[in-house]
């Protein structure tokens, strides 16, 4: 599988829901079984994967939840069928770092270079500072309404606290990946570890 690039124009549909970690996990092994992410997506809505009464909902978050998914290789997507969860959570925040340009350069601009200078604690106005910065420059970006801004801002919050890159205080928490997920960045792209916080730390030492 190929991932997707993430030096494209900014997606900025990542405000559905949560993390969706049990119905992701539901998805994958459907990708796992049928090898198509079309017939996934028909396949998921047939079978109940969310529980949602209305069949618009249920559409748009199985959508997005495979959209996710896409960017992952087929070992990434293994281990999120087959890990624990702390890995479940360390793959599906990759994901969105990696599907989304937008939250893949919050963590590296904003929660990686806050974690190392010791300033952990992540408010909205952080969040408010860096949307306008990335506003100047990003048209796609700054013509975005204001509640719109708000819910995005609302929903990276609480997939950030899910994802556990902050705890419920807010505060960022130093990402302690397994062995196996470490792997899987070495052979991917290890630059891609700037995703979560502190852990090229680790990288470096054992460099």
């Amino acid at each position: 599988m190929t991932q997707k690039a993430n030096t494209s124009k900014y997606r900025m549909s990542f405000g559905t829901g949560g993390l969706f970690l049990n119905e992701s996990v539901a998805i994958a092994r459907l990708y796992q079984e049928l090898g198509d992410w079309t017939a996934v997506k028909k396949a998921a809505g047939a079978k109940g994967v969310i529980p949602f009464r209305k069949q618009s909902s249920v559409t748009r978050s199985v959508r997005e939840i495979a959209n996710r998914l896409e960017v992952l290789k087929a070992d990434e997507i293994d281990l999120l069928c087959h890990g624990d969860y702390a890995d479940q959570l360390s793959v599906l925040w990759l994901a969105l770092c990696r599907g989304y340009r937008f939250i893949g350069e919050f963590a590296v601009e904003l929660l990686s270079e806050r974690f190392l200078s010791f300033r952990t604690h992540i408010t909205y106005d952080d969040f408010d500072a860096f949307y306008a910065a990335k506003a100047e420059w990003e048209p796609e970006i700054e013509a975005i309404s204001s509640s719109t801004r708000e819910k995005l801002r609302q929903i990276l919050f609480r997939l950030m606290r899910e994802a556990g890159i902050l705890n419920q205080e807010d505060h960022i928490c130093r990402a302690l990946l397994s062995p196996s997920f470490t792997a899987l960045m070495a052979q991917s792209d290890p630059h891609e570890l700037r995703y979560f916080p502190g852990a090229e730390l680790g990288r470096q030492r054992d460099a």
